[in-house]
């Protein structure tokens, strides 16, 4: 069984409509189909392709206990507009460089505290 992609992640969330806004503002993804299921959530697409599927829960699980998921990272184009974005969403974020390999990675956090960091080609740094 060879694997063929990275499909999704899955993040729980008690903010499930700031979360959806925040996705949708500062990484372009779109709520889309999403099957019947008997909980709330949405599942946030870029194209035609559902990368995060967000599950809406009614307690805070920050600050309790040990994570196990550190981050998930995302590739892209386009460094300084998306900089001047984050910029503009007051959203607090590092420039860092990955030593030995030719990425910049933009690291963030989402309206739940989760990390994120989306990665550029060094050479638009």
């Amino acid at each position: 069984m060879p694997v063929l992609a990275f499909d999704h992640v899955n993040v729980r969330t008690p903010n499930l409509e700031a979360m959806i806004a925040f996705y949708g503002r500062v990484l372009g993804m779109h709520p889309g189909r999403r099957p019947d299921f008997d909980f709330p959530g949405a599942w946030l697409y870029l194209g035609d392709q559902a990368l995060v599927h967000l599950v809406g829960i009614d307690q805070d699980l920050r600050g309790g206990g040990t994570i196990t998921l550190e981050h998930f990272a995302l590739r892209a184009t386009g460094l300084a507009e998306f900089r001047d974005l984050l910029e503009a969403e007051g959203v607090a974020h590092s420039v860092d460089t990955v030593p030995g390999f030719p990425v910049l990675q933009v690291n963030f956090r989402d309206p739940d505290g989760n990390h994120i960091h989306v990665d550029f080609d060094a050479a638009e740094g």
